[in-house]
């Protein structure tokens, strides 16, 4: 039987630390600290920061993406400690690949890469160089390839994107040719570093990172991806329902740097042509969906997402998670109610202390004990924080949920037993997902909303859910959207606000070392609240035309029954007692899936609509909730809500 790869990486940590525990003690300590400990547990800020190595490297990706007829160098600019090198010691290194360095920003401030008159890196992104640096590590930033100083063109999230970075750590190796210029023969050599190297980004940063995982690349050791999208397919599409009106085409003009743009025409052509409005999945797609790969991942991976997250949907994480837990991959979770935001602006201490455990552990090798911790963390309320040993819950377990019809058309029940008869609705682009839980107790047009009894104990749902419809269109086209809702007045992260659930404060906190032209402070966030009477928390979308084929829409024959699964996003929410849980099953979710091109009514059969749901106790938890219970008590003062917001284009993390 083989061995998994987590319980691999795990042996190959403790004895990576009980090898080296007398070289990390002199690396990472003072020489008072070894003399008081068996070895350290934590790297401390003993290099000087002002002091270190600034350079830049143009790393071979063997590929020439622009057609030029030589192969693309991309940019990689380096901070790394001087006193290391100086003494023959070598160094890991924290990679962060990025096509945003100069068009828009990293970060909640949009910092960009600033150089001296040689070249050189002044100011580098970000904190992780200011606050690493002085540990130990090297910081590398890299360009992929068509962006800032580096050669080729962005084919978003394609071959020459993920060997942009791959490359970088075949480098840092010894595996791959750098060199000291753009266009040079001068070699360049990483002798500074041991090669051990862990990949952290937010976005499209972190979808780089899960794609290089995904190679199974020799160095890279763990990966952080914050926000990060696992298959390009389903950030643009869910189920051949398109969510922009755009492609990867324009991703790719948005980034890319102007003498780029000037000679990357045939592969935005290529773009243009592979990823049809239809929303087929076609070889393109195929090549950017990392989930399928997940047996080749070799690092560990400690994965950020928000679980209001409508830029880079919750399906992300949750494929990717489950991919990863099938596969036997060392991992760790933390779950915000945020949107696409970054843990650095929304638990900021926290974060930087857990980051850093993480790097030496999985880095330097320190027992540090992060890896017996909980595996999750997960945001409640507003800053509550609870924490699982392993996530989903050993005792989930998915539950079929079954709409039956009320007493009112349109608003039918919810519960174990199966329903009869059918409900109706008309989409009505019009209209989104806070206007259907708004109006969840009234017979509307729109949509057919189905409701379990009050509960009497708290119900939590942990993982990823479906829902399974048999519906008969009467046009040749249709949309379709299923959401859970938490009916019940709560405080809520405002994601559908313009910080996604921060404020930008204006006082700053410094985190590490900095330098005139890199400074270590940053703005302070505070929490953004929004008071509401319903939370949606988990969210999909369906053309019905794919249920035949999930690769290939087809033409609907009006009249005609057609049964399809929808995929829901992840989630862990806990509905409480006293609130009522809701499956809501309507068409075009406005704002968030563009609409068809005809205006459907859908009749929904009962007996053949279900909803699978991942709750903690499984049947017998939901039997229990749904019994004794009591009437929610409505907040008198109304609320406002959030409404779910959206870019006018897709740029996943673009500041």
């Amino acid at each position: 039987m083989p061995i998994p790869a987590g319980r691999i990486r795990r042996l190959w940590t403790l004895l990576v630390g009980a090898a080296a525990a007398a070289l990390l003690a002199v690396l990472v300590a003072p020489a008072d600290a070894v003399a008081r400990t068996a070895g350290p547990t934590e790297s401390r800020p003993v290099y000087s920061y002002e002091n270190a190595v600034r350079e830049s490297v143009w790393v071979d990706t063997r590929l020439d993406g622009d057609g030029d007829g030589r192969t693309d160098r991309v940019a990689v600019d380096i901070v790394r400690p001087r006193e290391p090198a100086a003494q023959g010691r070598k160094v890991p290194v924290i990679m962060d690949a990025s096509p945003y360095y100069s068009c828009c920003g990293r970060g909640n401030e949009s910092q960009l890469k600033t150089y001296d008159a040689q070249g050189d890196i002044v100011q580098m992104p970000l904190y992780y160089d200011n606050y690493f640096v002085p540990r130990g590590y090297a910081f590398v930033g890299v360009d992929l390839a068509g962006t800032n100083r580096s050669d080729g063109c962005v084919d978003v999230g394609g071959r020459s994107d993920i060997r942009s970075a791959k490359a970088v750590v075949d480098w840092l190796n010894g595996r791959a040719k750098g060199y000291t210029t753009r266009s040079g023969a001068e070699r360049a050599k990483a002798t500074w570093t041991n090669g051990r190297t862990g990949m952290i980004g937010k976005s499209y940063d972190a979808t780089v990172a899960n794609g290089v995982a995904a190679t199974g690349v020799e160095g890279l050791e763990t990966i952080v991806p914050i926000g990060g999208i696992s298959s390009w397919y389903d950030y643009y599409f869910q189920q051949g329902a398109p969510l922009y009106d755009s492609g990867p085409d324009w991703l790719s003009g948005y980034v890319e740097s102007p003498d780029a743009r000037a000679r990357c025409a045939a592969v935005q052509q290529r773009l243009v042509d592979g990823a049809p409005r239809s929303g087929d999945r076609t070889s393109l797609w195929q090549e950017r969906d990392y989930v399928k790969d997940a047996a080749k991942v070799r690092a560990s991976v400690f994965v950020v997402h928000g679980m209001q997250d409508l830029n880079v949907r919750a399906k992300h994480f949750g494929q990717w998670w489950d991919a990863l837990a099938k596969n036997g991959v060392e991992r760790k979770i933390w779950l915000a109610q945020t949107g696409h935001v970054d843990p650095f602006d929304f638990r900021r201490a926290d974060w930087v202390d857990t980051l850093h455990r993480w790097f030496d552990h999985e880095l330097l090798g320190l027992r540090n004990g992060i890896d017996r911790e909980p595996m999750a963390d997960i945001e409640r309320t507003p800053d509550h924080w609870t924490t699982d040993t392993v996530w989903p819950p050993r005792a989930t377990r998915t539950t079929a949920l079954r709409p039956g019809p009320g007493s009112t058309p349109g608003v039918g029940t919810l519960g174990l037993k199966p329903g009869s008869g059918t409900e109706r609705f008309t989409d009505d682009p019009s209209l989104g997902e806070s206007d259907w839980a708004a109006q969840i107790d009234t017979s509307t047009p729109g949509k057919a909303g189905f409701i379990s009894r009050p509960l009497g104990k708290d119900l939590r749902l942990s993982g990823s859910s479906t829902v399974t419809v048999t519906a008969t269109p009467t046009t040749a086209t249709a949309h379709l959207s299923a959401v859970l809702v938490d009916l019940g007045p709560a405080t809520i992260r405002d994601y559908g606000g313009a910080g996604e659930g921060i404020t930008t404060l204006t006082d700053r906190s410094c985190w590490g070392s900095g330098t005139t032209g890199d400074s270590s402070c940053f703005k302070n966030t505070a929490t953004a609240t929004a008071d509401v009477d319903s939370t949606v928390f988990s969210r999909g979308w369906a053309d019905l035309g794919t249920s035949a084929d999930p690769g290939r829409g087809r033409p609907l024959t009006p009249g005609r029954a057609y049964s399809l699964t929808i995929s829901l996003a992840a989630s862990d929410h806990v509905v409480p007692a006293g609130h009522r849980l809701a499956l809501i099953v309507a068409g075009t979710d406005k704002d968030l899936i563009d609409p068809p091109s005809t205006r459907p009514t859908l009749t929904l059969d009962l007996p053949r609509t279900v909803a699978r749901v991942p709750v903690v106790g499984g049947a017998d938890a939901f039997a229990a909730a749904t019994t004794s219970a009591t009437a929610a008590t409505p907040r008198t003062t109304g609320a406002d809500g959030v409404r779910p917001t959206r870019p006018h284009r897709p740029v996943p993390g673009g500041e």
